[in-house]
């Protein structure tokens, strides 16, 4: 068995320089990369921080003008008929966008591009939030009904956009199902090593990579996967609705003591993000393009602005107007990024063991690890460091076990795109679970994390790829919706306020 999960591994070794190159391109070439401070910018950076920029102007910063709106729409109360409510889309969209990068992403980010990478996560986080906003717009611009459920996104708006072309949704919902189960392998791998990490937490025993114990987690995993992945939508959003909550609340809460026991070292953090994102070495210097991609690059990871994937939540909200949801989805990007990930930057940056001394052991350890390390740098008593490695870890667990989850769920919104049949979808769900199962064994035979993770980013650029174009051509779409959003005349909003027919909207 260990020698099959090797010789995968090793087949696996293609796709770190293949995601590399599209996430590099162009600046791989020495004629791009030799131009001034442009070298320093990939085509994916240019992609998703050039759109979030364009749509922040376009939309007049309605991320920042309709911030507040966003937040009464959560706190509103409904009982939906058919599709779900506001807040139970933005559980269910947060449910993949507070997933392990959170804590992986920004620590290898900080760990390859210094602190000022987290600066550079702001940025794009902040933009981001404009094209979170535009790609759930179009999502509830052209979602459709199907029985009580609502359905829509990204291969959804791409037909419509793409001349109604039928092969056009096909090939989005493909390439949805292909990202989603690239991504499922390391998230089954995460959620068994972190439920290992917490039982060695709690017992101060070593477990062996392939001791029965991850067999039993494993084989319970995978059941109730397979119970919620079986019962819909409705299923999986009665998990996030209580499970987003709680992982998010205790995640801040236990970073924020670490923080308070720490006030001191803050000085420090300011002065190390704000010092490394604008050194004059580092923007006319080849640091700069460090710096800036794995600021970006993690971002993307985290937040998931512009992928198009959290699209799903978005489609199959019940909403008086398509731009409630996209006010939505955009402090969805200022919760994981502005609050989740600038908490977990905190600690990797104050602990400091990424530089000096410690660093050369600090980067050969995992990325977990990493973050465990640091948070005992910043801890007092080995008690408390003991349950502060716990709450962490059990965050990290239901941070993977929901983004896993919620990637089947949205996988199979997207393959309702090719056909509604019954069996298509149980297909779909099955290959979601085999799929896990595939990532969770990896842990078991001890094979690195590492590729897992350049598989993900394959799938999250060639998704970015193909849902940017389509929101430049929506975007007069988006801009109408917009402006009689703003207006608030009283006049409700149909398919006519856009000039295209929109079935849910007649």
């Amino acid at each position: 068995m260990q020698q099959i999960f090797e010789g995968i591994n090793h087949i696996f070794d293609f796709v770190i320089p293949v995601s590399d190159f599209f996430w590099d391109f162009p600046t791989n070439f020495t004629w791009y990369k030799n131009i001034p401070v442009l070298g320093n910018f990939s085509l994916a950076i240019i992609l998703l921080v050039g759109s979030g920029i364009f749509f922040t102007v376009r939309t007049g910063a309605v991320q920042v003008t309709h911030f507040k709106k966003g937040l009464k729409i959560l706190a509103q109360k409904k009982s939906e008929q058919a599709g779900l409510s506001p807040l139970t889309a933005f559980f269910l969209s947060s449910a993949m966008r507070v997933g392990p990068g959170n804590i992986l992403g920004v620590t290898g980010a900080v760990t390859a591009g210094g602190p000022g990478a987290l600066f550079w996560m702001w940025v794009s986080a902040f933009f981001g939030m404009a094209t979170a906003y535009a790609e759930a717009v179009l999502a509830q611009l052209f979602k459709e009904k199907k029985g009580d459920e609502l359905i829509g996104g990204l291969p959804f708006y791409g037909k419509k956009l793409l001349k109604n072309s039928g092969a056009a949704g096909v090939f989005l919902s493909v390439m949805f199902i292909v990202y989603a189960m690239c991504c499922l392998p390391a998230q089954g791998f995460n959620v068994v090593s972190s439920v290992g990490q917490m039982a060695q937490l709690m017992t101060g025993r070593q477990l062996e990579s392939d001791a029965v114990f991850y067999y039993v987690a494993a084989f319970i995993l995978l059941l109730v996967t397979a119970y919620i992945a079986f019962g819909g939508i409705r299923k999986v959003t009665r998990v996030t609705d209580k499970m987003v909550p709680v992982m998010a609340v205790l995640y801040v809460v236990t970073v924020l003591v670490l923080v308070l026991l720490n006030l001191n070292r803050i000085p420090y953090f300011l002065k190390a993000v704000f010092g490394g994102a604008f050194t004059p070495q580092a923007v006319f210097g080849g640091a700069f393009g460090t710096v800036l991609s794995q600021g970006v690059k993690r971002g993307l990871m985290s937040n998931e602005a512009g992928q198009g994937t959290i699209t799903m939540a978005a489609g199959a909200a019940n909403s008086a107007h398509p731009c409630e949801q996209g006010v939505v989805q955009s402090i969805g990007v200022f919760l994981d990024t502005m609050v989740i990930c600038t908490l977990t930057g905190f600690v990797v940056v104050m602990a400091h063991l990424w530089d000096g001394a410690e660093g050369e052991a600090f980067m050969a350890m995992d990325k977990l690890p990493k973050f465990l390390a640091s948070a005992k740098e910043l801890t007092p008593g080995v008690a408390m460091n003991t349950g502060i490695a716990l709450s962490i870890t059990v965050c990290f667990c239901l941070f993977a076990f929901t983004c896993l989850v919620g990637m089947i769920s949205f996988s199979e919104i997207a393959a309702n795109r090719i056909t509604r049949k019954k069996g298509w979808i149980h297909t779909v769900r099955i290959l979601g679970i085999c799929i896990t199962a595939f990532g969770i064994f990896c842990s078991i035979a001890g094979i690195d994390l590492g590729n897992l993770w350049a598989i993900s980013d394959l799938g999250n650029i060639l998704i970015v790829f193909a849902n940017i174009p389509l929101l430049y051509i929506g975007q007069g779409y988006i801009m109408r919706a917009t402006r009689h959003y703003k207006k608030e005349d009283g006049t409700p909003f149909t398919s006519a306020v856009i000039g295209t027919k929109s079935e849910y909207w007649e």
